[in-house]
C-alpha cells in the first residue's frame, strides 16, 4: 500500500485561503470543546457547590 503523504509536493506553498479555513475550523473545534466543558463539567459542579451550601463532600470525624 502506497503512502499518500509521500506524494505531497514540498516545493509548493499552500494557498492563504486554505490556511485560513483550516485555522478557523480548528478554532471552532476548540471553542466547541471549551463550551462543552463549561456546560457539562464546570457549570453542574458550580451549581452543586452552591446548592450544597458550600460544605465539603467528605465527612470529618473527630
Amino acid at each position: 500500500m502506497e503512502n499518500p503523504f509521500k506524494k505531497i509536493l514540498h516545493n509548493h506553498e499552500v494557498p492563504e485561503i486554505l490556511k485560513k479555513k483550516v485555522l478557523n475550523d480548528v478554532a471552532m473545534i476548540k471553542l466547541t470543546i471549551d463550551l462543552a466543558d463549561l456546560f457539562v463539567v464546570k457549570y453542574p459542579n458550580t451549581i452543586g457547590d452552591l446548592l450544597g451550601g458550600g460544605f465539603s463532600k467528605t465527612k470529618k470525624t473527630n
